[in-house]
């Protein structure tokens, strides 16, 4: 088989994350699999370069910034070879050029056109490990360009529609997919699997599970993503095109701190849930400052304040209804 394995940056940050990232890929290299890693920057250093650019000129040509932040994916990709290399399995760092992904748009948000996947199928005939930085590609003029925010997981999507993988499985500090942040809300429930349309409401509304580029490619290209710990490399979600009797009326909800914005995901959010859900906060006290529905998810505004103790009013009646 045919996996592509990508790794955010929470699961590479410090040697320590390197190596059981490198344990996984050996585990699947061990099975006979063919792998292809797709790395982002290590922990948090795409916003320490952005801040040193920043620093240094408060407006950075745009060009030289995404020639900076390549660096970032370069050195996870050396690093994340050079462990596997400790563990006895030959690997080939490449960044996203030499990878063959060919992108269009401006700098800091391109968007992947095309992939050429020549080196790719050479360095796994080759029996080595193929490790890609994510979140960059080549444009028109031969420079770096970078996807914008969570490109790495479109890269992942794009390699394994390209190369028909059999499998693309993203890496992340979470156990899977649930109908909230378990961190915002404890009671919180994991879903073993998630409908494609469900992922990219709550991908676009703000849950930063997955980048809504990713899931909406993932879609239309049909590839099946399945999201896992990085930390224990068990469990997991899968995100895919769900029958219609496995869908769930709800599925998730999230929401932005900043504006007191929560979003409510899933075929049957519309007219009907909304006027449900503005009397229920009502009746707590909670003061609606705005509402709207549109196709699969309607949203409510809350003072920023009262948005946690909204959510958890909209989790238990629409996603937990056994509770009430």
């Amino acid at each position: 088989m045919l996996i592509v394995q990508k790794f955010g940056g929470s699961s590479l940050a410090g040697p320590e994350r390197l190596r059981r990232a490198a344990a996984l890929i050996a585990r699947a290299r061990q099975r006979g699999d063919a792998v292809i890693a797709v790395v982002s920057a290590m922990g948090k250093s795409t916003d320490e370069l952005l801040a040193l650019a920043h620093e240094l000129d408060p407006s950075p040509p745009p060009r030289e910034l995404d020639a900076l932040l390549g660096t970032g994916e370069q050195q996870s990709a050396a690093l994340l070879a050079i462990t596997l290399d400790s563990l006895g399995e030959s690997a080939r760092s490449l960044s996203g050029p030499q990878a063959g992904i060919l992108a269009v748009g401006a700098h800091g948000d391109g968007q992947i056109a095309l992939l050429w996947p020549h080196r790719l199928l050479e360095t796994i005939s080759a029996e080595r490990i193929a490790v890609v930085c994510g979140f960059q590609g080549l444009d028109s003029h031969g420079d770096l360009i970078t996807l914008g925010r969570g490109g790495s997981d479109t890269s992942a999507v794009a390699i394994a529609a390209a190369l028909r993988a059999d499998r693309c499985e993203i890496y992340t500090d979470v156990d899977g997919i649930f109908t909230a942040d378990p961190r915002v809300l404890p009671e919180a429930r994991y879903l073993p699997a998630v409908d494609y349309e469900d992922m990219l409401r709550l991908a676009e509304a703000g849950a930063q599970v997955l980048h809504d580029r990713s899931v909406r490619m993932a879609m239309e290209q049909s590839v099946e993503i399945t999201l896992l710990s990085s930390i224990s490399g068990e469990g997991g979600s899968r995100v895919c095109r769900l029958p219609g009797a496995e869908r769930p009326p709800f599925a998730g909800l999230t929401g932005r701190a900043e504006t007191g914005v929560m979003t409510l995901v899933g075929r049957a959010a519309g007219a009907e849930s909304l006027s449900r859900l503005v009397m229920a906060l009502c009746e707590q006290h909670l003061p609606v400052l705005d509402g709207a529905v549109g196709e699969g998810y309607l949203r409510v505004q809350l003072p920023p304040d009262k948005l946690i103790e909204g959510m958890r009013l909209c989790h238990r009646r629409f996603l937990a209804p056994d509770t009430e």
